[in-house]
């Protein structure tokens, strides 16, 4: 028998053939990431045109974040950012400005939880909506009667899980990860409104 180690670990016919499986389970990763992106854009422009006027107009662009601004935000709030950039939607009512929406991830116990929060022109929270909950348990936290505690809330306001924002028994790094997500978005505002063209 052909052998690529030198222990005897693995025939070498073996080898190819989990080679093989590898590949497949790949192709098939890298597939539902695309069509999962795909989705997740049109959840949250069907969201975002049910929270707005019948006639608004949005625009979409990804902004990528300041090296500086990221690190200064994640040390106050204590979590790091999902990655280098944001997904941000303008919402233009009567030809103005209304509404900026800012689509994130922040993990929960093991998996992202993909969030959108929608911001008026002066940085304070109109809605905040879960887009794509994985975890198999928290997923209370998708209730728009829990979100709505977030409306109003702005770069002045406190974010304390237990505290200024419900606990839920059973979802605590949940409503702590989805918390502190939202506080980052807010704390960013200023930052989305001058870099949204």
């Amino acid at each position: 028998m052909n052998y690529l180690c030198r222990d005897d670990c693995v025939p070498a016919s073996h080898k190819k053939l989990s080679m093989n499986y590898l590949k497949i389970i790949t192709i098939i990763f890298v597939l539902c990431l695309q069509s999962s992106a795909g989705e997740i854009r049109e959840l949250t422009e069907n969201k975002i045109h049910s929270l707005s006027a019948e006639d608004a107009k949005i625009s979409f662009q990804k902004i990528s974040l300041k090296t500086i601004l990221k690190s200064k935000i994640e040390k106050e709030v204590r979590q790091r950012f999902f990655k280098d950039w944001l997904y941000i939607w303008k919402v233009m009512e009567n030809d103005s400005v209304t509404k900026y929406a800012v689509l994130d991830n922040v993990y929960g116990k093991a998996m992202p939880i993909t969030f959108l929060t929608i911001l008026d022109n002066s940085g304070k929270i109109k809605s905040v909506r879960v887009i794509k909950y994985r975890e198999s348990i928290g997923g209370q936290i998708t209730n728009p009667k829990w979100l709505k505690q977030f409306t109003g809330k702005s770069v002045d306001s406190d974010f304390s899980p237990g505290k200024d924002v419900d606990a839920i028994s059973g979802a605590t790094i949940s409503v702590n990860a989805l918390t502190k997500g939202i506080q980052k978005i807010v704390m960013l505002f200023p930052f989305i409104q001058k870099n949204v063209n």
